[in-house]
């Protein structure tokens, strides 16, 4: 069995102690946070994961970690300068998680150096595909690379000499650049250069030949001389600085938000530098330049042995070799919502509820085509809706527009914050006011992150209101390889729940009392204790208190406070957390019916789904939510969410279906210990046609793929089931992964 390495809570002692007011009965966070990244790196050396899968794991790796340091690290850096000491929760003051998160990566670094020296590279060569160095380079290469450095790559370089006349140049985040130490022949002054390596064309130039790759930093380390002809280079020392990130609004600000945000955006270009990453055996030199002007210490230096950038592996990754890849899927048309000509989504809804999980079943086909057919649909008065992040090509924003200029009444709640998608929210937020869209920007002091959308249509019968609730974001491209769930209704007391809900966001409204949904920060926080406190309740040896609960992350000390409760009170309880979980299980007289697992493959675990047994003998019978929030402090208290109970029969099978998966999965899942660290589950003992053995992503698609089968009237021959080698578009493991930015700043 493999585990992560570390137990980052040396100060835990479980003996002799039931662990209620003891600090140390939570994980720290950010401890938490790196043990799932190296789950995320444990990816790249499973050889059941096809190679290319490996390569790009490799890659989101390095993103995940980037967005730590952006996030995470900054605020650390900001709580040791004013003198924050350790809370109540947490035994380790900010100096020293520090120190211990520092440990943690550069072990980290270590592991992933070799995966791509011992593993990666030679199976890529074995297949075909080359990482180049210049020293791996013919004559012949080196004249093609050369020439076209000169046509492409050269005429952008602008190399930067510091001396009297000229000061230390702004080094833009996430960039990679050459620190040089360079003279003029014949004289002793010296004098520090700075080369920064362009995004574009590329940052890797595939040779001729195909499938061999080199660098573009490669290629401008190797001719400098054409940069600086006449000089003597000395020194080179390849390096990329990471900036801090966090540019949270002021809370009781009473300015413009937008203006605000803004502001912040321009802020953090400048931002203090949080981490130097340089190649290994640094020149002394231009390292101590490098921390002395970037105002750094030794504990913010980075040393590595491999690529300064490893998201130049995403080339490697696209290669197109579909049988290195997992297979192609193609989200299926949920079953239903009937693909019968001139069949209105509306009409189906008023059916009953359509549940639809994504990217199982088509996001476009489900929630797009719910706003696409409001905003066409003569007979609908008013569109709501809340975006949190969306795609670049977004259709809702299109829909949206054209929904408004139709004279329709259009309301969307824009949130400003979402982190590194500020830029393209004030975009989109603009172009909506522009259009004649009501665009609000939520309520002072929380964000917005709840997913709902409201539909007011006027039938022959009245007005009726038709609701989105979700688990994802309205993003058609994450919806490909995010996985979420949605309900789609006209159930009069949800959608006056959402009536009241989308005021409440607009207009500020002191609604405290909905009908079903529960709404944080109004009631969820409270109602969620409430239901882990009446598991205990109800809890006998005939009838087992039971909860399982799906989710991104677990922090918040009240809830988790509650399901310790529940342990002890004898209630099984099942947590599926994909990223950190700061609750401690298995520990006796504390939390010895609490399980931890954690799922990493091809698509990325995000929905939040919530099951309390309530008592019942049948499964089924319990209560069901699915939602916006995980079970963290800032979800709870300092968002707007929203999570809706699921009431009908055969949507709870679907969701039972998926927690059992989940647990039962021996393909792709961990389980936490209460040491901190994570074991893999493996399937030793089972037969070869187990079907627990194909992971829970597989035994999804298979089943979408019979459903769906069913659903065509093919009840003699389903489609086959779908492999694992194949194409399949990249996935992303973290949720709000940095995105290129234009000059004069790159932001991961």
């Amino acid at each position: 069995m493999s585990k992560s390495q570390a137990n980052f809570d040396p100060f835990f002692d479980a003996s002799g102690s039931d662990g209620q007011g003891d600090p140390t009965r939570f994980f720290n966070r950010d401890h938490s946070w790196l043990e799932f990244n190296a789950r995320v790196l444990e990816m790249c050396a499973d050889p059941r994961t096809p190679l290319l899968e490996r390569v790009r794991f490799m890659a989101i790796y390095t993103r995940n970690l980037d967005e730590f340091y952006m996030k995470r690290v900054g605020a650390m850096r900001h709580a040791i300068e004013t003198g924050v000491s350790a809370t109540i929760f947490e035994p380790l003051t900010p100096a020293q998680v520090l120190h211990t998160v520092r440990t943690r990566v550069l072990a980290l670094d270590g592991i992933q150096t070799k995966i791509l020296i011992d593993q990666l590279l030679p199976e890529l060569r074995t297949a075909g595909i080359a990482l180049l160095q210049w020293s791996d380079l013919s004559e012949s290469e080196r004249a093609e690379a050369q020439a076209w450095f000169r046509r492409n790559v050269f005429p952008i370089l602008t190399p930067l000499a510091v001396d009297p006349g000229h000061r230390f140049p702004f080094i833009s985040n996430m960039s990679v650049s050459l620190g040089l130490v360079v003279r003029r022949p014949g004289e002793p002054e010296t004098m520090f250069a700075r080369v920064k390596i362009p995004e574009s064309p590329t940052r890797m130039y595939e040779m001729r030949s195909g499938k061999r790759f080199l660098p573009v930093q490669e290629i401008i380390e190797h001719n400098l001389d054409e940069l600086f002809p006449g000089m003597e280079i000395l020194q080179v020392l390849p390096f990329r600085v990471t900036r801090d990130a966090e540019i949270e609004a002021e809370r009781d600000a009473s300015d413009d938000l937008l203006i605000s945000v803004e502001q912040k955006l321009k802020e953090r270009k400048f931002a203090r530098v949080v981490r130097l990453e340089v190649a290994s055996g640094a020149s002394p030199r231009i390292l101590r330049f490098l921390m002395e002007e970037l105002d750094l210490g030794a504990e913010d230096i980075y040393e590595t042995s491999g690529l300064t950038d490893y998201g130049i592996l995403d080339a490697i990754a696209d290669v197109d070799l579909p049988a290195m890849k997992y297979s192609r899927w193609t989200p299926l048309p949920p079953a239903e919502l009937s693909a019968e000509a001139g069949s209105s989504i509306f009409s189906q809804i008023r059916k009953g509820d359509i549940l639809v999980h994504h990217p199982y079943q088509s996001f476009d086909l489900s929630v797009e085509k719910f706003i696409i057919d409001a905003a066409n649909d003569p007979k609908v008065l008013c569109i709501k809706q809340s975006l949190y992040r969306t795609s670049g090509d977004s259709p809702f924003i299109a829909s949206l527009i054209h929904a408004a200029e139709s004279g329709k009444q259009v309301a969307v709640l824009v949130e400003l914050r979402a982190r590194f998608d500020e830029a393209r929210n004030i975009e989109w937020a603009r172009k909506l006011e522009n259009a004649g869209v009501h665009v609000a920007y939520g309520v002072i002091g929380l964000k917005t992150h709840t997913k709902t959308a409201l539909v007011v249509r006027q039938e022959t019968d009245g007005i009726r209101c038709y609701g989105h609730v979700g688990t994802g974001n309205y993003n058609a491209r994450t919806a490909r390889v995010y996985e979420d769930f949605g309900i789609l209704t006209s159930d009069p007391l949800i959608t006056e729940d959402l009536v009241g809900l989308f005021n409440y966001m607009t207009g500020r409204s002191r609604q405290t009392k909905f009908n079903k949904l529960l709404i944080a920060p109004v009631s969820m926080k409270r109602r969620f204790i409430d239901l882990i406190e009446r598991e205990i309740e109800l809890h006998t040896a005939q009838r087992p208190g039971r909860i399982i609960a799906k989710m991104n992350q677990i922090e918040d000390r009240g809830v988790m406070d509650a399901l310790y409760r529940a342990s002890k009170a004898g209630v099984q309880i099942d947590l599926i957390v994909r990223g950190f979980c700061c609750i401690r299980p298995g520990v006796p007289g504390l939390s010895e019916n609490i399980r931890v697992r954690s799922l990493i493959g091809r698509f990325l675990e995000h929905s939040r789904v919530f099951y309390f047994g309530a008592g019942k003998s049948e499964p089924l019978d319990g209560d069901f939510f699915i939602g916006s929030a995980d079970w963290m402090y800032r979800n709870l208290q300092t968002r707007v969410e929203a999570a809706t109970p699921i009431e009908k029969i055969e949507h709870r099978r679907i969701l039972w279906t998926t927690l059992e998966y989940s647990l039962q999965d021996v393909r792709q899942s961990w389980e936490l210990l209460p040491s901190g660290s994570y074991q893999r589950v493996l399937d030793d003992g089972l037969q070869a046609e187990d079907p627990r053995r194909l992971g829970l992503h597989q035994r999804l698609m298979n089943d979408a793929l019979a459903l769906h089968a069913r659903s065509q009237g093919d009840t003699t021959s389903l489609a086959d089931p779908v492999s694992e080698s194949s194409p399949q578009e990249p996935q992303l493991q973290s949720e709000s992964r940095p995105r290129k930015q234009k000059n004069p700043r790159s932001a991961g």
